[in-house]
């Protein structure tokens, strides 16, 4: 079935380049993309409520994925339907590695799981230079022939070594640069699932996810055994504010039940694993008092999980699919009335919540939002009716 939706998928994409319709790739042009806007399409009312803005974002070229970039960050998308993505190269690993490159004084990885050989030669070039070099991983994913090649050329390294997962998927350079978003350092996450990846410059972000990366690496506390020690928790930069979060220790889902309760006007959501009660009430409440509401959800995590909210949300009458990747549909992304958007490494399940080590972010900017409907888009117009 996935297999003849990415055909369905492929063929539309032929046609509307014949047709001219607005289904254009944000890759394809060098030209500044305006603030809050996007082609026609499922998302398009909710874009158009967002309220100007007078900056721009340009786009950046990819061989294989979506890219923009504003005055402060990047934001990258995979893009598995291209055939190119087989040649597992052009992808948004390679902004990743090229800043690893130009790192002067440190790289600080938190990787849930690693077989991108571009991002291992990466941080091994760098701490061969004399760059300080640290990685925290999830101990099960240690023992991949990638993460070996780390310990074999002497990287300091430290596994969570407990149940739960270190399920971060972040990287912090020179202490005032920050990656992070649901996209695994693994063929898979960058070339086969639907991921995203975004790149903030801000020392005090930075300071963030440095601290956290210290209690795991340094303090050696995981999970349940971590402190609440975010420094920032609200950052602003350049008129965009964001809030900054680690589970467990920040009671992420109570915050996220407040974003949803005030949403006004729409809620999209791409949901890798949703299981979390009190958010999907909490969208079938909003959805019950007129707030549109549309969602794709990855099928093999349906299909598979107890409890999961797909089930709840189809008997609300809800526009919730599932997925047509042949991959994984990995995001974790919400977006608020055209306006927020939530992303990160943090499932919307009680594991996320109450045990995982898991990094997420609220970015209060229309423009960013723009973008993240821009792939909702995408992945909507694959999934399953």
């Amino acid at each position: 079935m996935k297999r003849f939706a990415v055909l369905i998928f492929t063929t539309f994409l032929l046609l509307t380049s014949c047709t001219g319709q607005p289904f254009t790739s944000i890759s394809s042009t060098n030209q500044p993309i305006p603030y809050g806007t996007s082609g026609t399409s499922v998302t398009e009312s909710s874009i158009k409520d967002s309220p100007e803005t007078t900056g721009s974002l340009a786009g950046i070229p990819m061989q294989v994925g979506y890219g923009v970039q504003g005055p402060w960050f990047e934001l990258y998308f995979t893009d598995p339907v291209n055939p190119a993505a087989k040649q597992i190269t052009g992808g948004p690993d390679g902004p990743l590695v090229a800043a690893i490159d130009s790192a002067h004084l440190s790289v600080d990885a938190a990787i849930y799981s690693l077989s991108l050989h571009s991002v291992r030669d990466a941080l091994i070039h760098a701490f061969r230079r004399g760059v300080q070099v640290q990685v925290v991983m999830e101990s099960d994913n240690m023992d991949s022939s990638a993460s070996q090649s780390l310990k074999d050329a002497g990287l300091p390294m430290l596994g969570d070594r407990r149940e739960g997962l270190m399920h971060n998927k972040f990287v912090v350079i020179d202490r005032s640069d920050v990656w992070t978003g649901s996209m695994n350092f693994t063929n898979e996450g960058a070339y086969a699932d639907n991921n995203n990846l975004m790149h903030v410059h801000s020392e005090k972000v930075a300071e963030d996810y440095e601290a956290e990366f210290n209690e795991m690496f340094v303090d050696d506390k995981f999970g349940s055994t971590a402190n609440a020690v975010t420094p920032n928790p609200r950052v602003t930069v350049d008129g965009t504010p964001m809030d900054i979060y680690f589970s467990p220790d920040d009671h992420v889902q109570a915050a996220l039940v407040d974003l949803l309760d005030n949403a006004q006007k729409s809620i999209y959501f791409l949901a890798y694993s949703f299981t979390a009660d009190p958010l999907g009430e909490a969208i079938r409440q909003r959805a019950a008092a007129g707030v549109k509401v549309s969602g794709v959800m990855e099928a093999e995590q349906v299909a598979s999980n107890v409890g999961s909210e797909y089930d709840a949300f189809r008997a609300a009458g809800l526009d919730v699919h599932l997925d047509g990747n042949r991959g994984q549909m990995h995001h974790k992304v919400m977006i608020i009335d055209g306006q927020i958007v939530v992303m990160g490494s943090y499932n919307f399940t009680a594991s996320a919540e109450k045990t995982n080590d898991e990094n997420l972010i609220v970015i209060y900017n229309p423009g960013i939002a723009g973008q993240y409907l821009k792939e909702f888009q995408r992945v909507y117009a694959v999934a399953k009716p």
